[in-house]
């Protein structure tokens, strides 16, 4: 059913979406105003559609005033069934990972233009990192980024370099050919490396994940310290990675499980 006209013609669909797009990991709760100014809305409206959301569980409104992800949305995003199926069947081996190294352990896929972090496993002696689950991050200045854009063809890289390349850290890629090399090396090696690129003093190593197609579903990484030699990591991360692949391309038993 169609929304206010005297709001450019949004649908009411359009504005609920553009009041829950508001919210990032960079800013997780938002005042009345603020969602007002980031979704395009009057404040009115604004306060009407948001007092929907939390009736129905997709907002929460604070102690004092502000607005947050509720936990009903949370629950029907981790309905999608092809990251459900992802995380479960990459969990096993994000924690042999982990246990082998102690470091921290992401999984992460493509949104758009971006990273978007699916889990992560990290311990108390972890670098610390910029990354949040459901987090999203460039992907020229990161390992999983890198291995994205190596394995989604010319036409994301084209839109990449055109919106461009930012610089994180002094060591960040900025030059598109440079990343053009790089990302070849990563194709012809499937393994890629970001070192102290996304944020000084940690370095990461990643590997792609494939489904029964051979075409790209994800990345696996870890991240380290800067001072950690990354080389002998190379290994386990593919490693861990490939026996992702595997169980995802492995065929189903008659009751839906992996045989």
């Amino acid at each position: 059913m169609g929304g206010n006209t005297r709001e450019a013609g949004r649908s009411t669909a359009n504005r609920l979406l553009s009041l829950l797009a508001a919210f990032t990991p960079a800013a997780p709760v938002l005042t009345l105003s603020e969602l007002a100014r980031i979704s395009g809305l009057p404040i009115a409206t604004t306060h009407r559609l948001a007092g929907e959301l939390i009736e129905w569980g997709a907002l929460e409104r604070l102690a004092d005033g502000r607005f947050q992800i509720g936990l009903r949305l949370w629950h029907v995003g981790s309905l999608a069934p092809g990251h459900r199926d992802l995380r479960s069947v990459a969990m096993p081996f994000m924690e042999d990972l982990y246990e082998a190294t102690h470091e921290n352990v992401q999984l992460a896929i493509r949104d758009g233009k971006r990273v978007l972090y699916l889990e992560k496993i990290s311990g108390r002696k972890s670098v610390d990192t910029m990354t949040q689950v459901a987090g999203r991050l460039p992907l020229h200045a990161t390992g999983v980024g890198k291995v994205i854009l190596a394995f989604s063809g010319a036409e994301l890289f084209s839109q990449v370099v055109a919106e461009g390349l930012a610089r994180c850290t002094p060591h960040t890629i900025t030059l598109p050919g440079v990343l053009a090399e790089t990302l070849e090396q990563v194709r012809q090696n499937q393994v890629a490396f970001s070192l102290e690129e996304m944020t000084m003093g940690a370095s990461s190593v990643a590997a792609p994940i494939f489904g029964p197609e051979g075409t790209l579903v994800a990345a696996l990484a870890l991240v380290v310290r800067s001072s950690t030699n990354v080389r002998p990591l190379v290994a386990a991360v593919r490693t861990a990675a490939l026996g992702v692949t595997r169980e995802l391309s492995a065929p189903l038993s008659p009751g839906g499980n992996l045989a």
